[in-house]
């Protein structure tokens, strides 16, 4: 069982830049597959990037290309996701999800078994 929570959202003008953090509970998060998803009001959620487990390997949505930048610190069984020059368009609710034990990453939400409850990214104009 993986527990996820994530922190670092907020209100931010656009051109601004917001950190968010994932703590992960048990002692297997450097076998996991990690990803921050996000899902504004009346839209589905979807990926906007991922990491494996020891950070090698890592894919990002289109629209956060050279703007977001995932990571991950398994001694401190955290992830974060570094989100520079942000948009309005950003605007959502952002979560947190393990998907493994695995080796590759994940692109799918059914693919990930865990979930944190998600924190709130607002960018104004």
């Amino acid at each position: 069982q993986v527990q996820l929570v994530e922190s670092g959202g907020g209100l931010v003008q656009a051109g601004g830049s917001l950190r968010l953090s994932c703590a992960a509970s048990g002692r297997t998060f450097s076998t996991y597959t990690m990803g921050w998803f996000r899902q504004a009001p009346g839209k589905e959620r979807e990926l906007v990037a991922t990491i494996n487990f020891s950070g090698a390997n890592t894919f990002y949505t289109d629209s956060v290309k050279g703007r977001f930048t995932i990571s991950r610190d398994n001694a401190k069984n955290t992830v974060y996701l570094q989100m520079n020059s942000l948009k309005p368009e950003d605007t959502a609710l952002y979560y947190c999800a393990a998907a493994g034990p695995r080796a590759a990453i994940a692109i799918m939400p059914r693919e990930y078994e865990y979930w944190g409850q998600g924190t709130q990214v607002t960018v104004s104009s």
